[in-house]
C-alpha cells in the first residue's frame, strides 16, 4: 500500500499524525496494493473520494484535519473507501459481515467494530446518549461489542441500527464506574526530615 500526502498535507503533517495513518492503515487489508491520496482539510473532521475512470486504476483520497485527529476519524474515512471500493469494479470484501453498505451510521459500525483501536473517540453520526459521549472511555468497548452483535443482527434484522441505538441507550442508563482519583503518597521518611528541620 502506497500513501501519497499532498503538498498541502505534507506542510501540515506531524510525526504523530503520520504514524497514526500507518498504524490505522494495518487494520485495513481490503486497501492492500491501493494507492491512497492523503490531504489536509480545514471544514471537517475528515472526507474521503473514490474516482472511478473506465481503464484505470481507483483514486483513493482521505482528507483529514492533523489538528486532534483520532484513530477514529482515520478509520472512518478508510472504512468510507472500502464502502466504495466494495461498489466499483474492483470489489472487495470487508472482514467483518461481508460488503459494508452505505451510509454514515453503517461506516461508524464497522469502523468501531473493526478493532478497539478506532475506539479512542465517540463516533460522529451514531446516536449516542449523551453521558456516553461525554464518557466514552468508560463505554467504548461495551459499544465496541454491539456494534459487532449489530453486524451478526443485520443477516436477519433489517433494523438492526435502531436496534444498535436503542441498546447503547440501555447501557447509558447504567452510570459509569467512578474514576480512580489520585492519591497523595507519603514517604516515611518525609516526617522525620521534617523534624530535624526544625
Amino acid at each position: 500500500m502506497a500513501l501519497i500526502f499532498t503538498p498541502l498535507m505534507k506542510k501540515r503533517l506531524t510525526r504523530r499524525a503520520q504514524a497514526m495513518i500507518e498504524r490505522a492503515l494495518c487494520h485495513f487489508p481490503e486497501l492492500n496494493n491501493q494507492t491512497i491520496k492523503v490531504g489536509y482539510t480545514r471544514a471537517h473532521l475528515g472526507s474521503a473520494s473514490l474516482d472511478y475512470r473506465p481503464g484505470e486504476e481507483t483514486r483513493l483520497t482521505i482528507r483529514l484535519k492533523v489538528h486532534k485527529l483520532t484513530h477514529q476519524t482515520i478509520g472512518h474515512e478508510l472504512t468510507h473507501l472500502v464502502q466504495g471500493l466494495s461498489r466499483g469494479h474492483r470489489r472487495v470484501k470487508a472482514p467483518l459481515g461481508g460488503d459494508i453498505p452505505s451510509g454514515e451510521k453503517q461506516c461508524d459500525i464497522w469502523t468501531l467494530a473493526r478493532n478497539p483501536l478506532f475506539g479512542d473517540d465517540p463516533p460522529s453520526y451514531l446516536r449516542l446518549p449523551r453521558v456516553v459521549r461525554e464518557h466514552w472511555s468508560d463505554y467504548a468497548e461495551e459499544v465496541r461489542r454491539l456494534c459487532i452483535a449489530a453486524i451478526e443482527k443485520r443477516q436477519t434484522y433489517r433494523r438492526y441500527i435502531r436496534w444498535l441505538e436503542a441498546e447503547i441507550k440501555i447501557i447509558s442508563e447504567t452510570p459509569p464506574p467512578e474514576p480512580l482519583r489520585p492519591r497523595q503518597l507519603f514517604l516515611p521518611f518525609a516526617n522525620s526530615q521534617a523534624r530535624r528541620v526544625r
